[in-house]
């Protein structure tokens, strides 16, 4: 049985940290995310979202008992989609160690043409694999528990064409996902502070997930200085 279904009971209501850095970022080298993971699971995190299958591999070796959501961005020139758009690209996530894979689950075109049902099916047949649709839309929420996965996340929210005259946190999805769906529904994107992660939790996220807020120290320390240069 995967950590994601053990640890279950320790995902309601808790905070998923997103641990990630662009490329380029010294924050970005698998010793600082490691770090920055193992900080998170100190001080009562419930788990933590990873960009790769080293990092995940590497926090994996370093806290062993930690709830691992894992993805791996994968810019195509032909493709919108970035989160582990392919399954070559699920499976190497899985097989680093993460508890559970998201992918993007939007229905948007995918590279070279593929199939996120397909994608789903094998993942599920082949890997047995745990998976969080990140999504946008209610309606491709609801597409992406029928088609076999076990979570869902507000993560797209605002990020594509569907959403764009939106601003995320995708907080209007909570309620209506959580009375509609059987499975968790996680708010991902945009939260900016301890109250927001609250208010999502009280309109019925299963946990919230946050990044630039808490390890985004090369976005938070831009914004500073453009504010301050003004």
């Amino acid at each position: 049985m995967s950590a994601s279904r053990t640890n279950r009971d320790r995902l309601d209501g808790g905070l998923i940290v997103s641990v990630q850095a662009p490329q380029g970022s010294p924050c970005h080298a698998t010793e600082v995310i490691t770090a920055m993971a193992a900080a998170s699971m100190a001080n009562g995190a419930a788990g933590v979202r990873l960009n790769s299958p080293e990092h995940v591999a590497a926090v994996r070796r370093c806290c062993p008992e930690a709830l691992i959501i894992g993805l791996w961005k994968r810019p195509h020139l032909n493709s919108p989609v970035v989160i582990t758009p392919r399954y070559e690209d699920l499976a190497a996530v899985w097989l680093a160690g993460a508890d559970v894979v998201a992918l993007d689950a939007t229905d948007r075109p995918r590279p070279e043409g593929g199939n996120l049902e397909a994608m789903v099916t094998r993942a599920k047949a082949e890997l047995a694999a745990t998976l969080m649709g990140d999504i946008d839309t209610r309606a491709n929420a609801e597409r992406a528990a029928a088609m076999g996965c076990d979570w869902v996340g507000t993560t797209l929210y605002g990020y594509t064409p569907a959403t764009a005259h939106q601003r995320p946190p995708g907080l209007e999805l909570l309620r209506p996902l959580r009375e509609q769906l059987s499975i968790p529904v996680l708010c991902e994107g945009g939260i900016a502070s301890p109250r927001q992660a609250r208010q999502a939790m009280d309109l019925g996220a299963t946990a919230v997930v946050v990044g630039t807020a808490i390890t985004g120290i090369d976005q938070q320390v831009n914004c500073y200085s453009q504010a301050l240069a003004t």
